[in-house]
């Protein structure tokens, strides 16, 4: 169920998973941006460009440059004299070390952690909870029944989260944590969020495809356009990335692993379909990060599709995909198919 919000942005509202709350089809996330790159009056004017375009989700986490993501993005939702209601905000635990002077305990998913751990991201972000707290990456060294135990603590005894989810978690993980849950009448999690974009889609569209049914499980992915791979910006730099781009200036440890890899086979391979995309992009007659964006939103169980940015106007040329969806006829999606490679599902699977 989507539905158009009274201020007649044009945005369209999901439901998160089989839950009740809504999300914008479109999310403002703070990854390598907020708290980082970009100082927090910038961070203020993206959230209120983004807010003002019929925005409502809002994403971090406190590993997110060090916890200064959170810190901005409070102080901006502060300055901004939002009603909290009228927003929703995540945050994720697990790399939590710069909460301490002692790594051991500052991070997981511990009962420990999760509890000290969202603690201390509701004080970076001034807020008095949070509407989704995410499991940011599994943690195999500690049981699933503690871990799922602790975020049902936050939640029902706490009141510091209303809902609570995965990052990057396997099928199998997210349908023990679901089995779990559902035998001790716990909270179980209502939503995984995975990268998901045209070149990296086996997972969303073939491993979980069991768990949309069975769990009502949502999602909320991030990296569409694949760090900018999928804006065409580095076509022509096929050996270095071009200054000023997310490859050449960010220091995120996953960023600094990605640009290891940058103009190699792999690289070159990915490259070789963006521009093949372009000249689908041109037909349709969209940029391609908008084709991009688009595409995401066309999967019916994506309830949000995180985006970054660090200027207000990227952010208007975004939200512009939620109206262009419609452009992405079955021809069209058969065509990005042959290029990219479709994903094989099960055939007993009706959805």
């Amino acid at each position: 169920m989507a539905w158009e919000e009274p201020r007649k942005t044009g945005m369209i509202y999901r439901r998160l998973g089989n839950s009740g709350l809504h999300v914008s089809a479109l999310g403002l996330g703070g990854w390598l941006t907020f708290g980082g790159q970009v100082e927090n009056d910038g961070t203020t004017a993206c959230l209120k460009q983004a807010y003002d375009l019929g925005i409502n989700f809002f994403d971090t986490a406190e590993s997110y440059a060090g916890g200064q993501s959170e810190i901005a993005m409070g102080q901006a939702i502060k300055t901004l004299g939002w009603k909290r209601n009228d927003i929703v905000i995540s945050t994720k635990l697990n790399w939590g070390g710069h909460n301490g002077e002692v790594l051991v305990n500052n991070h997981g998913l511990s009962r420990k952690h999760i509890i000290e751990g969202l603690r201390a991201s509701l004080d970076r972000l001034d807020l008095e909870y949070v509407d989704i707290v995410y499991a940011h990456r599994p943690d195999r060294l500690t049981p699933m029944e503690e871990t799922v135990r602790a975020f049902h603590h936050v939640i029902e005894t706490k009141g510091w989260a209303f809902y609570w989810g995965t990052s990057e978690w396997s099928a199998d993980e997210i349908a023990e944590a679901c089995g779990i849950a559902d035998r001790l009448g716990l909270i179980r999690p209502v939503v995984e969020q995975p990268c998901y974009n045209l070149l990296t889609r086996k997972k969303v569209e073939g491993e979980f495809q069991r768990l949309y049914s069975r769990f009502g499980l949502g999602l909320t992915t991030f990296s569409p356009l694949k760090f900018g791979l999928l804006s065409g910006k580095y076509n022509d730099s096929p050996d270095a990335p071009p200054p000023g781009s997310r490859f050449a200036k960010g220091d995120d440890k996953f960023v600094n692993y990605m640009r290891s890899n940058y103009g190699n086979q792999a690289w070159q391979q990915d490259i070789e379909k963006a521009r093949r995309l372009q000249d689908v992009a041109d037909k349709v007659g969209l940029p391609l990060s908008e084709l991009a964006l688009a595409w995401c939103l066309k999967n019916p169980n994506v309830s949000s599709v995180i985006t970054g940015a660090s200027r207000p106007e990227q952010i208007v040329q975004n939200v512009k995909a939620v109206k262009s969806m419609g452009l992405l006829t079955e021809d069209v999606m058969k065509e990005i198919d042959l290029i990219v490679g479709g994903v094989e599902r099960d055939p007993d699977r009706q959805d």
